[in-house]
């Protein structure tokens, strides 16, 4: 059974009446699930989240979109507004994971996953030249990742992006330029050290 067959089909049944601009969207949350389901996972992966964690988070993602969706001003946002939704529970999830670890026992030792089937994710951070990608990515510092990741990867246009991490449209432009350039920086000492093939 795959996530995506989870999900409850009944419409939003929240207090009070549905705003008419949106009666589709907030009723329809089955339709959002199926098209940011991937979207959602992916970020959520992309934001530091373990393998093993993945679909207890992205669950709870879906929780918070189901219980708040009513809630969405704009629904031409509402990709950015998922991005939200994802940061803050990613964010929640690896607080919980360091106080959890701070008072874990003093040897620091934490249960083990089981054994798991790989991932499609899993699978293809195999490849080299993702690998590649993922060890440039950790040079940069977490703003400039978050914003070359949305746009390079999730290819969120920088309003969207403005939106989603809640910062001014220049700062994001900004941002994402210094992100590009230190992306290229960090590749060009790799193919200068010859860890790279040119390709």
């Amino acid at each position: 059974m795959s996530g995506h067959d989870l999900v409850a089909s009944e419409p939003y049944s929240g207090g009070g009446p549905v705003p008419s601009d949106r009666p589709a969207l907030v009723q329809n949350f089955a339709a959002v699930y199926r098209d940011y389901f991937d979207f959602v996972w992916s970020c959520t992966r992309r934001l530091g989240v373990s393998a093993a964690a993945t679909d207890d988070v992205v669950q709870e993602v879906f929780i918070v979109i189901h219980s708040r969706l009513h809630t969405l001003e704009r629904p031409d946002a509402l990709r950015s507004w998922i991005y939200g939704v994802v940061r803050r529970v990613v964010s929640a999830h690896h607080r919980a994971r360091r106080s959890k670890l701070d008072s874990s026992s003093p040897l620091g030792l934490t249960e083990l996953p089981g054994p798991r089937q790989p991932t499609p994710l899993d699978l293809a951070e195999q490849n080299d030249q993702v690998k590649l990608l993922w060890s440039v990515l950790e040079e940069l510092d977490d703003d400039k990742r978050e914003v070359f990741v949305l746009a390079e990867l999730e290819e969120m246009t920088a309003p969207e992006i403005s939106e989603a991490i809640d910062i001014p449209i220049n700062t994001a432009y900004s941002r994402l330029r210094a992100a590009r350039q230190a992306f290229s920086e960090a590749l060009a000492r790799r193919q200068a050290r010859g860890d790279v093939c040119r390709t």
